[in-house]
This record gives C-alpha cells, sequence and structure tokens, in this order.
C-alpha cells in the first residue's frame, strides 16, 4: 500500500484552483493553530464559571482535563448521558461509548438503544461535538457526569451538557481565553513561517483575500501580529494581505440572516452607524450577512473557496451557496503518520486477513456442522481479530480510536460530515504551497463510496 502525505489535499469533490479567484479563511484552528495548552486553559475556566456562577460543588475544581481522553466528532445524548462515537451509517461504535468515563459494554449499549443504530426519534437527542472548542467540552461534560453517577446524586443529562455549553461560550464570548491566550501566546500559539508565504503567493498570484472570523478583531489583530510580523519582518501590516476582514461575523447566522455590515473602529472600539455598501481594505467590518456580502463583492459562488475547521458552522452555510469549501483538519497530520507506520500496516494487514478468512469460514461452515474444533478456529480467530482492533484503536487514542474510522475500518460520522460539506480536506492552509496554483485537484480515481463499484488497482497505472 502506498503511504499517504501527512500535508496532502484529499479531495472529496473535484476542484480546479486555476478557476479560484477568492480565498476566505476563518481565524481559529484555520489561520491560527493552537498548542496542546489551550484545551486546559478552556477546561479550566469553564469548570470554574460552572462552580461560580452555577453552583457546581466546589469539589469540581480539582478536575483536570485529560488531554487522552476525547476525540473531534463525538456525540452526547442529551437524554441518556452517553458520549458517544458513530460510523458512517449512525451506528454506536461498540468500544466507543462512555457513560461519564466509563465505557459501556455491548450488552450496556443494546440494553439503553435496543440496537446498535441510531434511528430518528433518538438522533433528536444528540449534539454533535466539531469545533475546537469540543476536546475540553467532552472531557468536561463526562467528568461531570461521573461526578454525580459517584455520588450518587439524581441528575438530567441535559441540564449537564446545557451548563457546560454555556460554559464555554462563556469564556469565548467574554474574552476570558483571547485575554489568557494573548497574554502568553508563545505557550498558546504556534508559529509557522510558510502560512505568510502562502498569503503572500495568493496575493502575487492576483488573487483576493477575505477573513471571516466570529472572533472579535483586537483578539485577531494580536494573534495575527505575533504568528507573523515578529519572526518575519512584515511590518505591522499583515492587513494590507487582505482585502476584507469581517470579525464577530456570528456564523452560521452569518449565511442565513438579513443583519447589515458595522464599520469597527479598533482605536474607539466602537461600531459606526453609517451604511456600509463597500468594502474599504483599510477597514474592518463587523457582523453582516452572505446575502450582503455577495451584493457588495460581486464574487460569485465558484470562484470562491472557503477555509474552516468547524464542519457545520464554517462550512455548511458556504457549500449550500455555492462557494468551495476546505476543511482544515489539524489531527488528520498525526493520524495519517500513524496510519503510515509498519507497526500499523502490519496490524491492519492482520485485521483484514483475519476478517477475510472469517467471512469465507461462515460462508462454508454452517452452525450445525462445526464441530469442537471447528469452534476452536472460529473463536481463535475472533480474538485475534479483537487484538488487532485494539492494537490499532490505542495507536490512535485509548478511548476513542481514530478520528476518521471506526475500530473495524468504516469511516467515521465525522468522515460522513467532511465528505458532505468539504469539497477539499488537509491539515493547514499553507500545504497548498505543494500544488502548483493551477492544479486540477481530482477525486482520486480508486476511491469509491459504494462496494460494487470497480476499484481500479493502482498498479496498473505504474506499469
Amino acid at each position: 500500500m502506498p503511504k499517504m502525505n501527512p500535508q496532502g489535499i484529499y479531495v472529496n469533490k473535484n476542484l480546479r484552483l486555476d478557476n479560484i479567484q477568492v480565498y476566505g479563511f476563518d481565524y481559529d484552528y484555520t489561520l491560527a493553530h493552537y498548542s496542546s495548552h489551550l484545551q486546559s486553559l478552556i477546561y479550566d475556566l469553564a469548570k470554574k464559571h460552572m462552580v461560580n456562577e452555577f453552583r457546581y460543588p466546589d469539589v469540581c475544581t480539582q478536575f483536570e482535563y485529560d488531554p487522552t481522553f476525547p476525540i473531534r466528532g463525538l456525540y452526547y445524548d442529551k437524554l441518556k448521558g452517553c458520549l458517544m462515537k458513530l460510523d458512517f451509517f449512525g451506528s454506536i461504535e461498540p468500544d466507543g461509548c462512555y457513560f461519564g468515563r466509563r465505557k459501556l459494554s455491548r450488552k450496556e449499549i443494546e440494553s439503553m438503544y435496543g440496537t446498535r443504530h441510531i434511528g430518528r426519534d433518538q438522533a433528536r437527542g444528540l449534539v454533535g461535538l466539531m469545533d475546537f472548542f469540543c476536546f475540553s467540552e467532552a472531557c468536561l461534560i463526562a467528568d461531570m457526569v461521573q461526578y454525580f453517577v459517584d455520588a450518587k446524586l439524581e441528575f438530567d443529562a441535559s441540564n449537564i451538557y446545557n451548563d457546560v455549553n454555556r460554559a464555554i461560550q462563556h469564556v469565548h464570548r467574554s474574552g476570558l481565553v483571547h485575554r489568557g491566550i494573548l497574554a502568553d501566546p508563545n505557550r498558546y500559539l504556534l508559529k509557522n513561517g510558510q502560512l505568510l508565504r502562502f498569503l503572500r503567493m495568493l496575493k502575487d498570484k492576483g488573487k483576493k483575500l477575505f477573513l471571516l472570523t466570529n472572533s472579535p478583531y483586537n483578539f485577531v489583530d494580536g494573534g495575527m501580529r505575533f504568528l507573523m510580523e515578529e519572526s518575519f519582518g512584515f511590518g505591522d501590516s499583515w492587513r494590507e494581505l487582505f482585502d476584507v476582514v469581517i470579525a464577530k461575523a456570528n456564523k452560521p447566522e452569518f449565511y442565513t440572516s438579513e443583519h447589515p455590515f458595522r464599520c469597527y473602529d479598533s482605536e474607539r472600539d466602537n461600531l459606526a452607524f453609517t451604511k456600509v455598501d463597500a468594502f474599504d481594505p483599510k477597514k474592518v467590518y463587523y457582523h453582516g450577512c452572505l446575502k450582503s456580502f455577495l451584493e457588495i463583492t460581486k464574487w460569485h459562488g465558484p470562484e470562491v473557496i472557503y477555509f474552516g475547521d468547524h464542519l457545520f458552522s464554517d462550512l455548511r452555510g458556504p457549500s449550500k451557496a455555492g462557494w468551495r469549501t476546505a476543511a482544515i483538519i489539524h489531527e488528520l497530520e498525526r493520524e495519517i503518520q500513524i496510519q503510515n507506520d509498519d507497526s500499523y500496516r502490519f496490524e491492519q494487514a492482520k485485521f483484514h486477513i483475519i476478517q477475510e478468512l472469517l467471512g469465507r469460514f461462515h460462508a462454508t461452515v454452517s452452525n450445525n456442522q462445526r464441530s469442537e474444533a471447528c469452534q476452536s478456529l472460529l473463536d481463535e480467530l475472533n480474538n485475534a481479530r479483537q487484538r488487532a482492533r485494539d492494537t490499532m484503536k490505542q495507536m490512535f487514542n485509548r478511548s476513542f480510536g481514530a478520528t476518521f474510522v471506526t475500530d473495524t475500518g468504516q469511516e467515521s460520522a465525522f468522515s460522513y460530515h467532511i465528505h458532505q460539506y468539504a469539497d477539499v480536506y488537509t491539515s493547514k492552509p499553507e500545504n497548498f504551497l505543494l500544488y502548483r496554483p493551477e492544479a486540477w485537484l481530482h477525486v482520486p480515481y480508486d476511491i469509491k463510496i459504494m462496494p460494487h463499484h470497480v476499484k481500479v488497482a493502482s498498479t496498473l497505472f505504474k506499469t
């Protein structure tokens, strides 16, 4: 099997870069990447808010963020209190369903849900944890549930989610987390010289650039100055890279509302009352909506590509509006590196060989034909398959395994949403430097969703 490029661009829908004239970017976890310390900061600020404002027990302040527990793309059941990983078809991962910090057995899952498949009625109680807050949010939800279980106190699973979510939103909207990051940018922000090179390359090619973020301008400005100017001598004018800068956009409502744009004065920290009917590259704009944005810029959908990390808030709206979309998924790089490692590939090959043997065994030997030796062989194969599955899972995350696939190799529900809303996906925007600006990005010829479609062997093209 060929090894995949950890910095590669992966294509769900064919994309001709020579047709793209406008590049739009989110800020957090798209232009700006953060260290693992950020999740601990968010977790700590949120738990303190829950104790101080929502009157959760003081003992909750002793909780600590566990970076080995959550992954992106989990679902929380507000009715039953379970945190789970789903596969491409909406079935619960057998080894990826937790009540608090305790993993549920298959029998417990079946007892609670009747089946592993989540039907439409049950899906209404699920909330997806998809954005860059999701790691601290998932961990804090599980820890709070576990506290109530250990204390033998009755609780409403929906209330736990609502309180954690409100606390997480508070630390963001109040500016607590923004002030924490800017107070110690070396601890939280990851500098990257290739980002500036990528943005400059786009400008040199005559492309239009815009920044569309939910974060306030002063936070974005402080971060961009730290990321670019101190190390790369770009003066104090990162703004010169962008034709339009929009902050506090309130995505995803931005894509469906009709809120007007307001011009923001960063020195006075206030909004102008005049109507915005043109964008000035030297000015900053707040709020607004997609409808007004398109009327002012005259930028047509297919010539615009938008980069974002949140599949729902960032990319679902642009996708429906006809923009091309690029998902930035930081974890992709690490997971590909693991998949390229020989130890993983050995276990993967072993798992698929055993799976094939089990399939042949069940197809040729009926239950009433099985001798004691046959049953012994069957048990041994099943145990070997489980060991290979567990070994692969532990390489990614000890609780939930890989972000993009389940323990059985089936794509995860998170992968489904990537396929649905992202034309392309990669780990960082600057990975586009590895491709020509006029490149045609095609869906791989050997990737098929339906199993009956012929997969052409890659060796055919090498001979």
